[in-house]
């Protein structure tokens, strides 16, 4: 694992680097590539993250690491006696890193120094002129249209508009009484409005728990930017509610997994999103953790596909028999039975959970249906082992803009090709390993926390507009205060400015 440096003093220790070369070249600090987000001070993440890309002194990219040591990175507040910042490193083994540093307190400016030994890497010093704004600080940019622009947020997508498709339009007040007599007494739903960046909830159900993951995000979001007004419902169970076939009217529901066989309105589930809430806080597995523990190199990894799991699902029985049957083409085992009766001469015994790193020790990964979609697929594809994915009619908000065959292989719904896709990942290993490449420059690319913050937004943006009454504060809601818990709060120069007219 990696380490957190909290830096609580205007100097850090070095990290103790080495000199390296590639290809015979030499390690070329000038040469080398540093860019991403986290070199905006409008960018405000919860943990802010940028790219450092190593190249020789003839201008060519690393593919290996060069050291997991070789950079040093050094983030200071220039202005204030402590910089209270937390910075990792992450090497993805590549010759590119991900450098992550999460802000505990708002600074005036920040300045990223980069070196290799004593020189700076390509145009270090950056200097982030700010105000520069941490998390916790409640401080949302008034013109949402540029706040869109500086996230690099896409102009449309494509999930959002397939989902949008069937509302053409949404009537508040029809809505707020309807949904909670069609589903409020036999699921957990959360009724929201969000009234002048304000967040106001209504719980139904008795089931409501995972309402925090929910709350979390629209409280992040409304301490980044003006949302618009808005009032909507969230599904807070596993399975999608609104039926395609369904022969009453149709009602709009947001909800963590969709399905070919239902209407409801698609969000990153709330695994992925509390992953990017709490990065380099509460939760180890995150986007940018992965990908700095992707195992072994390709040609090292264990040709045994490889499964975890619980029960929930009744091929996932059938995984796990297969494997008892041909143990040295697939390692499946369960850890957990909580649906099925467990008989151990069927499925063997119930085996104690591995990190999800050691996962990529494997060349092969099977991802399977759980109760829904199995939320772990992000990660897997992140990693750099290919995916084996059950076909499905669950999906997650980024499974339409997956390609099979370029991105995993698939396999049937029954299990009946397993063995076969596995044969042909074996005979094929070329073409296995450009299939998990893609798999993971697709995560990359899609699937960070800016990602997640832009699809949540342009959601809510887009919802609003389909809006024909006003959003309303209904009789039994109550305001979802934000955190007060901060150890440095901050002063915010947008509501000064504007007490000041």
């Amino acid at each position: 694992m990696f380490s957190i440096w909290l830096l609580c003093y205007l100097t850090l220790g070095t990290i103790p680097v080495f000199t390296v070369s590639g290809g015979g070249n030499q390690l070329s600090p000038e040469n080398s590539l540093i860019w991403g987000p986290g070199l905006s001070a409008d960018v405000v993440l919860p943990a802010r993250y940028f790219y450092v890309q190593a190249l020789d002194t003839e201008g060519q990219r690393f593919t290996f690491s060069p050291g997991a040591n070789t950079f040093q990175v050094k983030i200071t507040a220039p202005d204030e006696q402590f910089t209270r910042i937390g910075v990792q490193i992450l090497d993805r083994k590549d010759g590119s890193f991900i450098v992550r540093y999460r802000m505990y307190a708002s600074y005036k400016n920040l300045k990223i120094e980069i070196k290799v030994e004593d020189k700076h890497v390509a145009k270090s010093p950056y200097i982030l002129k700010g105000p520069v704004y941490h998390e916790n600080c409640d401080c949302p940019r008034e013109d949402s249209t540029a706040w869109l622009e500086d996230m690099s947020c896409p102009q449309a997508i494509p999930q959002i508009q397939r989902d949008l498709a069937h509302f053409p339009t949404v009537d508040p007040d029809k809505i707020a009484k309807e949904i909670p007599q069609r589903f409020g007494q036999r699921q957990s739903l959360c009724h929201y409005t969000i009234k002048d960046n304000k967040v106001y909830i209504r719980t139904h159900g008795e089931h409501v728990g995972f309402r925090i993951f929910m709350d979390a995000i629209l409280l992040s979001l409304t301490r980044k930017v003006k949302m618009p007004d808005v009032e909507f419902f969230v599904n807070l169970g596993d399975w999608p509610l609104e039926k395609k076939k369904s022969t009453q009217n149709l009602h709009p529901i947001f909800s963590w997994c969709g399905s070919t066989e239902s209407k409801d309105i698609v969000m990153p589930t709330y695994d992925l999103t509390d992953s990017v809430l709490e990065t380099m806080g509460r939760v180890s597995l995150d986007m940018m953790s992965v990908q700095a523990n992707t195992g072994p190199p390709w040609e090292d990894k264990n040709t045994t596909a490889i499964w975890r799991g619980r029960d929930s699902r009744k091929e996932r029985l059938e995984l796990v028999k297969l494997s008892r049957k041909y143990p040295d083409i697939i390692d499946a085992a369960f850890t957990n039975f909580f649906f099925f009766k467990h008989d151990e001469s069927l499925y063997g015994p119930i085996v104690k959970h591995i990190s999800f790193f050691d996962f990529f020790k494997y060349k092969y990964q099977i991802n399977i249906d759980g109760t829904v979609a199995a939320y772990r697929l992000p990660y897997l594809l992140a990693g750099n082992s290919v995916v084996l994915k059950q076909d499905s009619f669950y999906y997650e908000h980024f499974y339409n803009e997956l390609q099979p065959w370029k991105h995993y292989i698939p396999f049937k719904n029954d299990l009946s090709d397993l063995l076969e896709k596995l044969q042909w990942a074996k005979d094929h290993d070329e073409e296995a390993r450009n299939i998990a490449k893609s798999g993971q420059e697709f995560a990359r690319n899609n699937l960070m926390g800016d990602h997640v913050f832009c699809y949540y937004f342009k959601l809510f943006q887009e919802y609003a507009n389909l809006q024909v009454s006003e959003p309303k504060i209904r009789d039994g809601m109550e305001k979802v205060e934000q955190p007060d818990d901060d150890l440095f709060p901050c002063i915010c120069h947008r509501k000064k400015a504007k007490d000041e007219l």
